[in-house]
């Protein structure tokens, strides 16, 4: 279904980081996760490759840099700010979701809570044609 390439996922719950690695093997045996759990080391990746990601999953609510000023500093940055920065935060608040859009977020998933809806929604943000793929109001977040 997919081809071989690489993922960032930035977060600070454990659990969370073992839940998407476990969807992310049940999708595709060619996808290297690289999972951090706060934005430092996350950031820290990103300046010293390899690997590059194809795709940035980010949470919000982290300790020491939050989400907002790792985003921050990857959309500010000329080598990183092409990159494609998906929000996957519990946050489902407006201010939140608004936000991550002004500050150059590509997308806006709510973390979802069943095995099977994790795995549609990280499925569907995968499958974006992301050169092509314009944030709008109406197609910023995922909806299920």
């Amino acid at each position: 279904m997919f081809g071989e390439f690489t993922i960032f996922y930035a977060d600070d719950d454990h659990d969370d980081l073992e839940v998407f690695r476990d969807v992310v093997q049940t999708i595709g045996s060619k996808i290297n996760l690289m999972t951090h759990d706060h934005g430092e080391k996350i950031l820290n990746a990103l300046r010293n490759p390899p690997p590059t990601p194809k795709i940035i999953f980010l949470d919000l609510n982290m300790p020491g840099k939050s989400g907002f000023e790792v985003l921050e500093e990857i959309k500010s940055s000329d080598d990183l700010k092409d990159l494609p920065v998906v929000i996957f935060s519990t946050s489902n608040d407006p201010s939140n979701i608004s936000r991550s859009m002004k500050m150059g977020a590509n997308y806006y998933v709510t973390k979802p809570t069943s095995f099977e809806s994790l795995k549609k929604s990280i499925e569907h943000t995968l499958n974006i044609d992301w050169k092509n793929f314009k944030p709008t109001k109406s197609n910023f977040i995922y909806k299920e």
